[in-house]
């Protein structure tokens, strides 16, 4: 606890304090209550997006066991450039996927099965998938860094700095009447002695 004076000039110091405590707390819980919501997203997101990974990447894999040819398709899709933004939730900085850019990688038809097309067009989804799930875990991360420490902040204000300057005001308030009645009290005795005295 900070060290006070019992002035009245340390009172409305407390007192303008309190306000901005007062004033800054319902901002930072709904802060608090949009990154919840916003990380709830994400991780909705993140699940539908891993699940449209697995089942695609089971079909592709079933594709590849039906077929029972070993492809490298490592030289048949390529990433050319990922492609992402970023975005401002609740002041923080987050990354957004757009897309990835693949290489047109020429093949010899002869040479690979008719199936060869439509794997790379799946493998590619997956590619992006994957990198979207990234993206979704960063964002997620992020966000709960934020929430955090909003979360402490808002700690910090609900029970620790709010309750601590109403006990201070509290406090110099009681100090003060204390000084206001013994001022009282030594008028009243001085002017008995003055009044004997006379």
């Amino acid at each position: 606890m900070a060290k006070i004076k019992y002035t009245k000039n340390e009172i409305k110091k407390q007192k303008d304090q309190l306000k901005r405590f007062e004033r800054y707390l319902p901002t930072l819980v709904l802060k608090k209550q949009l990154l919840q919501s916003e990380i709830r997203l994400v991780e909705v997101q993140i699940e539908e997006k891993q699940l449209e990974r697995d089942r695609m990447y089971a079909e592709l894999t079933s594709w590849v066991h039906v077929f029972g040819e070993e492809i490298d398709f490592s030289e048949l899709v390529k990433v050319k450039e990922a492609k992402s933004d970023i975005t401002n939730i609740a002041g923080v900085d987050i990354p957004l996927f757009q897309e990835i850019v693949f290489e047109k990688a020429p093949y010899d038809l002869m040479f690979y099965p008719l199936w060869v097309d439509a794997g790379i067009k799946m493998l590619q989804t997956v590619c992006s998938l994957d990198m979207e799930l990234s993206i979704l875990g960063k964002q997620a991360e992020l966000l709960g860094d934020e929430l955090r420490v909003t979360t402490q902040r808002v700690n910090l204000f609900e029970k620790v700095k709010i309750p601590e300057t109403k006990e201070n005001i509290r406090r110099i308030n009681i100090f003060l009447g204390d000084q206001q009645t013994a001022a009282v009290v030594r008028g009243k005795l001085s002017k008995n002695k003055l009044v004997r005295g006379a």
